[in-house]
């Protein structure tokens, strides 16, 4: 019988951590934190969670210093909603110009390093329905806590259609057996295509992301190559509600995550910045064959950016 992989990162609760406590170890350590959401068209859910934040863990305990909405080219009211509630909009095309155009929920959380302060930074999709602070205290839990943890991952269960599970189709039917056949090691993250998760931006700064859909599995598997796993954590965050996509588009996702691993497994050819495209065949009602352009670019370190470099600090 198969055994599940014997390094994986212990699963921790996120009940397991006291806002308060938190709050204590953060100042004593000197720490900043920065909460970002990339989002596009996300008005019905975005307000909600800004505002949930900001309530609980800025204004009741100031365990977050900043909220970050990443506003990549919103056609709805997303800017206007999270504003409203409180949050910083910055519009993903305004940051770093001299970089070049980008596209993706990638390169909407590269350029948030740019635009964020925090020494820690955590990240978390704006689609979520019942999102709750723990979000936010969990994934930096581990991070407060333990000065060995450089990135956490969340995950939980993924109701879909009235069922309790089946959320998840690409994770299930692409990433997790990629990971179990490619990358074993990483075969313990429940939920490797997680949009929750937290990092030291002292670590973030020192990888390349994948602009498109492939920014997740990228980001892992770069990140355990760097801190191994010994310096990542996995926090369980209940029960996750959101936007369920249509099968349609998650044939792109699927593709840019193929895409992402086969370049980290050294399996296709082109380093880190080479191909902006890859192209996935469908076919109509009428079977006629159609092209779809799926995005893979990946930004540099962004700690090798002048503009970043000069920001932060780096070359003093």
């Amino acid at each position: 019988m198969a055994t599940p992989p014997a390094l994986a990162p212990v699963p921790i609760c996120s009940e397991d951590f006291d806002v308060l406590d938190l709050l204590r170890l953060k100042e004593e350590r000197g720490l900043t934190v920065s909460v970002c959401l990339p989002a596009r068209d996300e008005e019905a859910t975005v307000g909600q969670i800004v505002a949930m934040v900001r309530r609980t863990l800025v204004e009741a305990v100031p365990l977050v210093d900043e909220v970050v909405v990443m506003d990549d080219g919103s056609l709805d009211s997303t800017a206007e909603v999270a504003a409203w509630e409180g949050a910083r909009v910055v519009a993903v095309d305004d940051i770093l110009p001299e970089t070049g155009a980008g596209s993706g929920k990638g390169n909407a959380m590269w350029k948030s390093l740019h635009a964020t302060t925090g020494d820690l930074v955590c990240w978390v999709d704006a689609d979520i329905r019942n999102f709750g602070h723990h979000f936010i205290s969990g994934l930096l839990g581990p991070l407060i806590t333990d000065p060995d943890i450089a990135f956490v991952k969340g995950y939980y269960r993924r109701p879909l259609h009235g069922e309790p599970t089946g959320g998840g189709r690409v994770t299930e039917l692409v990433a997790r057996p990629l990971l179990s056949v490619l990358f074993p090691e990483l075969a313990g993250f429940i939920q490797p295509l997680s949009g929750e998760y937290a990092g030291r931006r002292s670590l973030l700064e020192q990888v390349p992301f994948v602009e498109g859909w492939g920014v997740e599995i990228g980001l892992l598997v770069d990140i355990v190559r760097s801190v191994g796993l010994g310096g990542t954590a996995q926090v369980d965050l209940g029960v996750r509600e959101h936007r369920n996509r249509p099968l349609d588009d998650l044939g792109p996702q699927a593709t840019a995550i193929l895409v992402t691993a086969l370049r980290r497994a050294g399996l296709i050819s082109g380093d880190a910045a080479a191909g902006d495209h890859a192209t996935l065949t469908r076919f109509t009602e009428a079977f006629e064959p159609t092209a779809v352009s799926v995005e893979v670019r990946e930004r540099p370190p962004i700690a090798t950016v002048r503009a970043y470099r000069a920001a932060f600090g780096l070359d003093t």
